[in-house]
């Protein structure tokens, strides 16, 4: 089986220091938490920014300045920003974060809309989705492809076929958001993509080491971190982003599954290809 692919969402645009006491705010904490996660098995660091009262933004400033103090204390990790950003947020402003120096080699790619509870809603339409992907191709950015239910597989799958897209493709399966995270879910996503797709399962909230456990048996890879669950176990809230991806790796020993580093993890995802 491949190694394993752990990436640390160590801060997201939705959770706060009153959730969680160590959620990164400033471009130090963010330094820090995405340290303590690489020194713990990490080898991508997928990025929200902060300005320093905790506000979301896609300010290509912000994010130089955090991809700058994270590459001072891990060189060769993998930086993959957030275009994403937060509800409300126009595409200009989500697409800031890809036009830093140098160019990210990875980024996500959101392939549909989502209920995020209440009256949130993050929209993805089309024609956004359209020139998101076509933005990364022009700019030679791998994007990592990211679902929430089924129907996005298809949507990304739709824009595969207009060439905006190059294979193979990889996913994220966002389970316990608009789907439901469960281990019949995982199933069904990974069943739904092309066979020499690579994936990474999420897990939100309470489904988080349940989805991690289940995607390390399965052969995908893991996300975990502060921006999907601020708990180590019920209860108990998790010290740092590192003590997260701590126990992913702890559970891969259990399965024989050993930890991609950087450049394994490059390699695996077919960067450059």
């Amino acid at each position: 089986m491949e190694k394993l692919i752990i990436t640390a969402a160590i801060c997201g645009a939705e959770v706060k220091k009153e959730h969680n006491q160590a959620v990164p705010y400033t471009i130090e904490e963010i330094a820090r938490e995405a340290k303590s996660a690489y020194d713990a098995g990490a080898s991508i660091i997928h990025l929200h920014v902060r300005e320093d009262d905790g506000t979301p933004t896609q300010s290509k400033k912000r994010f130089q300045e955090c991809i700058d103090a994270i590459k001072g204390v891990c060189p060769d990790v993998i930086i993959q920003p957030s275009t994403g950003g937060a509800v409300g947020m126009t595409d200009e402003d989500r697409l800031q974060s890809i036009f830093v120096n140098p160019k990210p080699e990875f980024a996500t790619l959101d392939c549909g809309s989502c209920n995020f509870g209440g009256d949130e809603v993050f929209v993805n339409t089309d024609n956004t989705i359209k020139n998101f992907a076509q933005t990364m191709l022009e700019n030679n950015i791998k994007p990592e492809i990211e679902v929430f239910d089924k129907g996005m597989i298809d949507i990304a799958m739709r824009v595969f076929k207009k060439r905006l897209l190059k294979a193979p493709l990889h996913f994220n399966f966002v389970l316990g958001v608009q789907m439901s995270g469960t281990i019949r879910d995982l199933s069904f996503m990974v069943d739904s993509i092309p066979s020499d797709s690579t994936w990474t399962g999420t897990g939100i909230g309470k489904t988080e080491f349940k989805i991690a456990a289940a995607s390390i048996i399965m052969g995908g890879h893991v996300r975990v971190g502060f921006e999907d669950n601020i708990y180590i176990e019920k209860g108990k809230l998790a010290k740092s982003n590192g003590e997260l991806v701590e126990k992913v790796v702890r559970i891969a020993r259990e399965f024989n599954r050993e930890i991609a580093s950087p450049d394994e993890a490059r390699k695996l995802l077919y960067f450059g290809s």
